[in-house]
């Protein structure tokens, strides 16, 4: 028997996906990238398996390829452009482009 519907669950989702970018942040700031970036693939699956986007504002957090967590200065460039920020990974070197309204 269901008592709640599906927007309850993807609300539920959304914040263990914050939570979970908050808890990598910390990890890479104590120096545990290992640990970030099992952080960062914890909550894409979490938004895999319960159909939720990931909120623009993280979507720049995370590598696109290898999935690693990014943190400015540290192991990710940003380079601002009129209407995009580039960003270089500094694990893996790939790079791509989000929109400045997502940020």
């Amino acid at each position: 028997m269901r008592r709640k519907g599906k927007n309850w669950v993807q609300g539920i989702a959304l914040e263990r996906i914050y939570r979970l970018f908050e808890l990598a942040g910390e990890e890479f700031v104590k120096g545990n990238k290992e640990r970030a970036n099992y952080y960062v693939e914890l909550a894409l699956r979490v938004g895999t398996r319960n159909r939720v986007t990931v909120p623009g504002e993280l979507k720049k957090r995370f590598c696109k390829k290898c999935k690693a967590f990014l943190k400015k200065g540290k192991n990710a460039e940003f380079v601002e452009r009129e209407k995009w920020v580039e960003i270089k990974c500094g694990e893996c070197g790939a790079e791509f482009k989000r929109r400045k309204q997502a940020f």
